[in-house]
């Protein structure tokens, strides 16, 4: 299974890019590709094998799915790897450098959708992650 990587530096510090990227009240916030979806509920219990469940679903109701899987390790704001519920494993690196936070997401690809739609969703909900945290 080939791997795809994604990534993005967030002008902020890495206790604030922690609590945004893991806490439900900031997850609906940010959770989605474009302005046209939106991820109303999200349940996360940050510990191994902790589950976590983000419901995300297209604004004029039209399709939705629940995103969900199991912590295997965490490290305090450092690293955060899962299984999501189709076994495939993702790996979220955080690293604080001078004023910025680089956020690295590494995802075993899936067999649907070509590595470069899953490429771009993955960015576009990054991107919307640095936007959310810059911005607020």
């Amino acid at each position: 299974m080939e791997s795809i990587t994604v990534q993005t530096s967030i002008k902020s510090d890495l206790d604030r890019v922690w609590n945004y990227w893991t806490r439900p009240e900031h997850i609906t916030n940010w959770n989605f590709a474009t302005d046209a979806w939106c991820c109303p509920n999200a349940e996360n219990d940050l510990r191994p094998n902790g589950n976590f469940s983000w419901r995300m679903e297209a604004k004029d109701g039209s399709m939705g799915f629940d995103f969900t899987g199991t912590y295997d390790k965490i490290i305090d704001k450092e690293l955060i790897s899962y299984k999501m519920s189709d076994g495939r494993k993702v790996d979220i690196a955080f690293l604080q450098n001078g004023d910025e936070v680089n956020v690295r997401e590494t995802f075993d690809a899936e067999g649907t959708h070509t590595d470069e739609q899953q490429r771009a969703g993955w960015q576009a909900i990054l991107e919307n992650f640095k936007k959310y945290v810059e911005t607020h």
